[in-house]
């Protein structure tokens, strides 16, 4: 069947069932397909449906269509709550992401300056971050409900951080809890590191070059940094920080599945509070919940499955 034939309406409507990315690629067929990739009907299923209550939080965005405001989302976070929250949308599948700013967080003493400062950069996305200055009793709470996010959605929760520029101390050998659970039940816990240079450290190791016997000299001289092979790339990566996009870093506090049948307070902790070892150093801008699904649509050639299912309809 030649798909051009169809109504561009039913080719927007079919397009509606797939994702972002198949409409996209789809939008390269031909004239029609870009036409109805264009479409609000399009567009329109892929953002939350409370969108309109969402951006009505923030600053009013005047956008040419719902495609441009779906990029939009994706692209830049929304400030929300006063610029204390920030939304945003996953650009694969739409879903929500969310950062919490350190300002809505629980810290230990975070408003004692002796132990923790509040301070402004330039490349952090609120107006404040909280920086440890030095304390033996290390505690990060944050909490968010469950009727906020997208359903059906596995999620991960991630300390947000960066050294100040003096650098940490007191993290390097230490290690932190960290825990993630309905709020009132019982958390899952594990530990983790927050010193990045450590977990460098341990994904690459100094290997010397092959060399004939005639160059021990070189041999010797010669070392390079190669990518270590070990099984436990994925407990590294679990267990301590990585670098962002936005040249943060992050460490995981750990995942959840929201079912989305009933609202849920979730609960995540960092914790360092049996070492005794006093540490500082750190610039905290805040936890981010962000989607760890990567739900893929089964293709046919380039064609989505419920795009040939809806010709075999129009056939009959």
């Amino acid at each position: 069947m030649d798909f051009n034939k169809l109504p561009e309406g039913c080719i927007a409507n079919v397009l509606s069932f797939t994702s972002p990315r198949d409409v996209c690629r789809l939008s390269l067929l031909s004239s029609t397909f870009r036409s109805a990739a264009e479409s609000d009907a399009v567009w329109g299923k892929f953002l939350p449906s409370d969108y309109h209550t969402i951006i009505s939080q923030s600053s009013s965005l005047c956008l040419p269509s719902k495609k441009h405001l779906y990029l939009h989302l994706c692209q830049k976070p929304l400030l929300l709550d006063d610029g204390k929250k920030s939304f945003q949308l996953d650009k694969v599948h739409g879903k929500k992401c969310y950062m919490l700013s350190a300002r809505t967080l629980f810290i230990v003493w975070g408003d004692t300056p002796m132990y923790w400062r509040w301070t402004s950069l330039p490349d952090a996305r609120f107006s404040e971050v909280a920086e440890l200055v030095s304390v033996c009793w290390f505690e990060i709470r944050g909490w968010i409900n469950t009727g906020t996010l997208s359903p059906k959605t596995l999620y991960g929760a991630y300390l947000v951080f960066k050294p100040n520029p003096v650098g940490t101390y007191g993290f390097d050998y230490q290690s932190v809890e960290v825990s993630i659970g309905i709020a009132g039940g019982d958390p899952r816990k594990r530990t983790v590191f927050l010193d990045a240079e450590r977990g460098r450290r341990l994904r690459y190791q100094i290997v010397p070059r092959r060399a004939g016997i005639f160059n021990r000299a070189r041999f010797m001289a010669t070392a390079t940094a190669v990518e270590a092979p070990t099984t436990e790339d994925n407990n590294l990566d679990l267990q301590y920080p990585k670098e962002r996009g936005d040249g943060w870093l992050e460490v995981e506090v750990g995942e959840f599945l929201n079912e989305g049948e009933e609202d849920k307070e979730v609960e995540m902790g960092v914790y360092e509070i049996k070492g005794g070892d006093w540490k500082g150093g750190l610039l905290v801008q805040g936890i981010e919940i962000r989607p760890k699904t990567d739900v893929r649509h089964v293709l046919i050639h380039g064609i989505p499955e419920v795009m040939l299912q809806a010709a075999e309809i129009l056939d009959h």
